[in-house]
């Protein structure tokens, strides 16, 4: 399926998402309001308003941050089945939040009878959803008719991840072959396909309906088929070409352009700007927030540093950002003042692999120093390298220079997503990892990210930093 298809049938998603959710919620609301229970129910309408408007909100929310959308087209009865119950779960949950916090009481009872009829209705139509559509592209749809320019590997994959999306009304009417010699009669497939000669394209285009050409030919052939390309330029037909020769292992390719002039851009790292400014405006609020609760316990713990041993409170880094960029990174100081002056003495002690320092029984931290690591309330003032943007709340830990200088060139491509407080490898072991699976924890963070991860992470994150696991 065509990327765009996926992202219009992720609004229709959505779309029936707030159909769903706001029919679940009036059938909610009236069967509690007809139950026979001790307490009368109602709702005035302002309150009732601002409870479906933010419910709504967090349902739609929900389906693009743990990518439910993306997943649907599938039609896998058992992810659409997971994928609701987790949608509603975690929505029920955030609702009673905004509730509490908007000091809105509200009947347990209505609440409990929405999250099953929405769950009801979400599952029955999203087990439904891809025969219904296969259904009504039938009967009012309009197909779409596509040619093949290309007999070769890349042109026949083509042809088969057509004739897999049928049901989204492409059709493969045949193959063109790329060069000017005699067409080779067929290519076999599911179906056998009739392959025509170069010379044929343009009278094909006058006799038959054909919406799209797709070039699917070597790098080689594209300059000599420039005179087709630009055929179907002026004649308005569509085309696309297939530019799998290009080398890339992790990339994802897209078409950008600056001024008027077209990129092919290749992206090893999120680009989706949307999804990456929600994770701003989210790190941003969080740790506004956070400073703000944490100052008063953020001051004490300062002082205690400072009384119980010599040098300052807060300890001062250069780390590495994203793509590389300096920032001053800042901790609680749970080490002598002369710290990095010891490092020589004390690298026999070093129980990690790779280019790092970690030590259990580091003779240069302080008595309050290993309090402070074990539980990551030294790492409190890095909620200040949030806020500035630094850094956010889930991303790879941020390195020292020297650190990087040392990396393998696999693992340099952790620099290109924004470093962050937690990531996957506190859940997977914390300090107890070796360096290289530490290094590809970051890289399946980066290929897997969305909002959703960040939340899972972050949540999952906080028994592990209370209770002080697998840290030294």
């Amino acid at each position: 399926m065509f990327s765009r298809h996926q992202r219009k049938a992720a609004i229709l998603f959505a779309l029936a998402d707030v159909v769903l959710t706001i029919a679940s919620f009036e059938a909610a609301y009236q069967l509690r309001a007809r139950l026979p229970l001790e307490k009368e129910f109602y709702i005035l309408r302002p309150e009732k308003t601002l409870m479906l408007v933010a419910t709504l909100l967090i349902w739609v929310a929900l389906g693009y941050g743990l990518r439910v959308y993306e997943r649907l087209e599938s039609g896998d009865p058992r992810t659409a089945l997971r994928d609701s119950v987790k949608q509603v779960g975690a929505g029920l949950l955030l609702l009673v939040g905004f509730l509490f916090a908007e000091k809105l009481d509200i009947s347990r009872a209505f609440i409990g009878l929405f999250g099953v009829f929405n769950l009801t209705a979400l599952i029955a139509y999203r087990v439904s959803a891809r025969s219904l559509r296969g259904w009504v592209r039938r009967r009012f749809g309009v197909v779409s008719h596509y040619v093949v320019v290309g007999t070769g590997e890349s042109a026949r994959a083509v042809g088969q991840a057509l004739e897999e999306n049928e049901r989204y009304g492409l059709e493969l009417l045949g193959f063109v072959e790329s060069g000017e010699a005699a067409a080779a009669g067929s290519v076999r497939l599911r179906r056998e396909y009739t392959v025509w000669p170069l010379g044929e394209l343009t009278r094909l285009l006058r006799r038959q309906v054909v919406d799209e050409i797709i070039f699917a030919v070597d790098r080689e052939k594209l300059a000599e088929l420039e005179g087709i390309l630009l055929q179907c330029d002026e004649e308005g037909v569509r085309t696309r070409v297939v530019v799998d020769f290009f080398p890339h292992v992790n990339s994802e390719m897209y078409l950008e352009r600056l001024g008027a002039l077209p990129l092919l851009t290749f992206s090893a790292t999120p680009h989706d700007e949307v999804r990456l400014l929600a994770k701003r405006v989210f790190d941003f609020t969080l740790a506004a927030g956070a400073l703000a609760m944490a100052a008063l316990p953020l001051a004490f713990v300062a002082l205690l540093v400072r009384l119980t041993s010599r040098g300052p409170a807060v300890f001062k880094q250069v780390r590495c950002g994203l793509n590389g960029r300096r920032f001053t990174f800042y901790k609680l100081r749970s080490m002598c003042a002369d710290a990095e002056a010891r490092r020589e003495e004390v690298e026999g002690l070093n129980e990690k692999d790779g280019p790092v320092f970690k030590a259990a029984n580091d003779p240069r931290l302080t008595g309050l120093g290993k309090y402070l690591r074990r539980y990551s309330i030294d790492e409190w003032p890095q909620l200040w390298n949030v806020l500035k943007g630094d850094m956010s709340f889930v991303g790879p830990r941020p390195a020292v220079p020297e650190e990087v200088e040392r990396y393998q060139p696999w693992q340099r491509r952790r620099l290109r997503m924004k470093p962050g407080l937690t990531c996957l490898w506190v859940l997977e072991g914390r300090d107890r990892l070796d360096f290289e699976t530490w290094m590809r924890l970051d890289m399946a963070y980066i290929d897997n990210w969305s909002l959703g991860l960040d939340l899972k992470i972050l949540v999952r994150s906080i028994p592990h930093v209370v209770m002080g696991r697998d840290a030294y």
